[in-house]
């Protein structure tokens, strides 16, 4: 039986990745939704759009990851979603800060090949998410 398809808000401002990942995650049965900034993210979270997993990145333009974080906690627009950082920013005070936004993963794009990136995204989904037997 095939599991049902997760919906992944992928997050960047770079259109090449963005693109790139939007297909790797649509191969592999998620169903993908993207944005290139923070302030689109706050737009569609209002509009409705409840993804199971946020991707995001940090350094963007207009609005960083961690001020889209902040707000997106502070007006509770995801409660429930499963929210993974996907950056170059590697230093230790910026892992420490996702962590205290709630961000349930910290992947540096430097060091992951896309699929090491999709098998990092499913199996933090798969610790998140019980699974029923």
């Amino acid at each position: 039986m095939e599991r049902e398809k997760k919906k992944i808000l992928i997050v960047d401002d770079d259109s090449f990745l963005l693109d790139m990942y939007a297909l790797k995650f649509s191969q592999n049965n998620f169903e993908v939704y993207t944005a290139p900034s923070g302030t689109q993210v706050l737009e569609k979270l209002k509009g409705g759009l409840r993804p199971d997993v946020m991707l995001m990145d940090i350094i963007m333009p207009e609005m960083d990851g961690f001020e889209m974080l902040a707000e997106i906690n502070v007006q509770n627009l995801c409660p429930n979603c499963i929210k993974i950082v996907l950056s170059n920013k590697s230093e230790q005070k910026d892992i420490d800060e996702g962590n205290r936004l709630g961000v349930s993963g910290y992947i540096v794009k430097a060091n992951s090949t896309p699929a090491e990136v999709i098998d990092q995204v499913v199996k933090i989904l798969e610790e998140k998410i019980i699974v029923p037997k």
